[in-house]
Order: structure tokens, then sequence, then C-alpha cells
């Protein structure tokens, strides 16, 4: 199979089980446009791939993908690196009796803190300790590494250029998601 490279050069590229999917199906069904097949069962494919790795850099860390989640949100808040419970739960998309058995569990694992929050009374900050900072900065670090690996084949136009078609894609999902 031949292909175009982004500088217009043609590559002979490998054949994955997708195209043996979409052959067959074309076979089977010429009266269908099995064409988003090409795109979105690799997507599916690489997904899985994805799940994967990322689960294997957590374990590698000592941690669980929802642990992974908040202390990333926190991680990412800035210093002081502290949110409301309220906040995380919006950022990680969860139920507020699931976040509070989640902070619950990092506290009794030391990787987070609560304290009161001075500007309400009855609020609370939760805050990455020092050993929540390192574990998530160690497991993040790694798993970058991984997803990097996972690009290896593509240069760093083609990554752009594939990030980009991404973001088309997402991009209305993610607004009938927040409600625009």
């Amino acid at each position: 199979m031949t292909t175009r490279r982004s500088d217009g050069t043609a590559e002979e590229s490998a054949r994955d089980e997708v195209d043996q999917l979409v052959m067959s199906w074309r076979q089977e069904r010429p009266d269908l446009d099995v064409s988003p097949l090409e795109v979105l069962s690799r997507v599916s494919r690489l997904a899985r791939h994805l799940d994967r790795a990322r689960r294997a850099s957590f374990v590698e860390h000592g941690l669980e993908p929802w642990e992974f989640d908040v202390l990333t949100t926190l991680r990412r808040s800035g210093p002081s690196y502290e949110l409301s419970p309220g906040a995380l739960l919006r950022a990680t998309l969860v139920t507020s009796g699931t976040m509070t058995n989640r902070i619950d569990r990092l506290a009794a694992a030391r990787l987070v803190r609560r304290r009161p929050d001075p500007e309400d009374r009855r609020g609370v900050l939760v805050s990455l300790t020092e050993q929540g900072r390192v574990r998530v900065d160690e497991a993040f670090a790694d798993l970058l590494r991984r997803e990097r690996e996972l690009l290896a084949g593509l240069d760093h136009a083609d990554r752009d250029t594939l990030a980009a078609l991404l973001r088309t894609i997402l991009v209305p999902f993610d607004s009938a998601q927040n409600g625009a």
C-alpha cells in the first residue's frame, strides 16, 4: 500500500488489521461505504493500546487511573496545588459521593490532605502532599515516555497534523458535553 507523507513523498506502508477488516467488509458489503472504519477503527484500537500503556505506567507507580486523574488535576492547578472538592469533581466528571470517597482514600495514602478553606468556613481545600506531588510527577513523566513510544512512527509535523485533525473531530463532542 502506498501512502503520501506530509512532505508529499510516496511511502510504502505496512498493512494493519484494520486494512484486512475494511477489505473484508468491502467484499461482503460492496453496497456500503465502510471508509469510516479506516479512521475510527484505528482510533479505537489505538485507544486500547494507549489505555494499556497508561495502566502499565500507573501500576508501576502504585496508582490507579482514578488516583492519577485526581492527582494530576491538583498538580495542574499550580502552586499551592489545591482545589475544592467541587472543583475536583467538575474537572474529573464524577459525583460528589465518588469524589469524597476518592479524597478519603488519597488522604489515607498520604497523597493529599484536607484543610479548612479560609474563605469559606464550611468548605475544605484538598492539596497535594509532597509525597503525592513526587508520585504524580514520576508517573506523568513515565506516561509521556510511553506515549512518545506510541507516536514514534510519526515525525513532528505529522503529529501536529494528526492532533489538528483529531481536534476537529473532538470539538463538537466537547462543546456538546460542556453545554455550549
